[in-house]
């Protein structure tokens, strides 16, 4: 699926192509943004929406989805493709490197900024099973946030709630609400699919926590790798 326009016309030259792969709607939050920040460029936007929800399958179940899509991305003419998908970033994203000829730009738990902005020692993670089970989240925690308390809220449902548009308020209020009431002032959207009720989560923790997710510095990250100047 191209998300951006990038029609050629008889006298204009082809848009390089970015791909965006994430198991569902996620990516679309993301392959916006990127098309916006990054107009000269055409996103093609990939998903599985076959094999979703990927946060309650295996690391080798992912590998096996994923592998031909990506490649299918290179096919069309991707020169570098972010896996918008913090799942399959902490789980497989350094097999998938050594497997494909283009830079991979992953999304993962943006732990380290949040223990930097944390003034209470506590922070919510919200994030798939399989994304805080990977050795990945291990060690991003042992590495940013030894000092702080990191709490994760159970939204094993959420991406597939979202991914069928049956979005449960009173769940999410509550999941967010008592991470703000056990001292969470920055709350770290884990996953593409939740930056769908970025704003919802922002109005519950409002006055309480800040929210992070990490598509601008994911852009930052396409425009340095592509050379981008400001």
């Amino acid at each position: 699926m191209k998300y951006g326009e990038g029609t050629m016309g008889a006298a204009t030259m082809p848009k390089p192509k970015i791909g965006v792969f994430d198991s569902g709607v996620g990516g679309l939050s993301v392959a916006k943004s990127i098309q916006q920040a990054l107009p000269g460029h055409d996103v093609i936007h990939a998903s599985d929406k076959l094999h979703i929800p990927y946060g309650t399958k295996t690391p080798q179940q992912i590998h096996s989805y994923v592998l031909p899509i990506l490649r299918r991305l290179v096919d069309e003419g991707c020169k570098i493709i972010v896996i918008a998908c913090n799942t399959v970033t902490t789980t497989i994203i350094g097999t998938l490197r050594q497997e494909l000829e283009v830079p991979l730009i992953g999304m993962e738990p943006m732990i380290k900024p949040a223990a930097k902005l944390t003034k209470t020692g506590v922070i919510a993670v919200c994030a798939t099973p399989t994304t805080l089970s990977s050795k990945r989240y291990d060690l991003l925690k042992k590495t940013y946030a030894k000092d702080v308390k990191v709490i994760e809220p159970d939204c094993s449902d959420w991406a597939q709630l979202i991914e069928n548009n049956q979005i449960n308020i009173n769940q999410i209020y509550e999941r967010i609400n008592t991470a703000c009431q056990k001292g969470a002032d920055v709350i770290v959207l884990g996953c593409t699919h939740y930056h769908w009720i970025e704003e919802t989560i922002k109005k519950i923790a409002d006055g309480r926590a800040i929210v992070l997710q990490p598509e601008q510095p994911v852009i930052d990250q396409l425009k340095r790798v592509l050379k981008i100047t400001p």
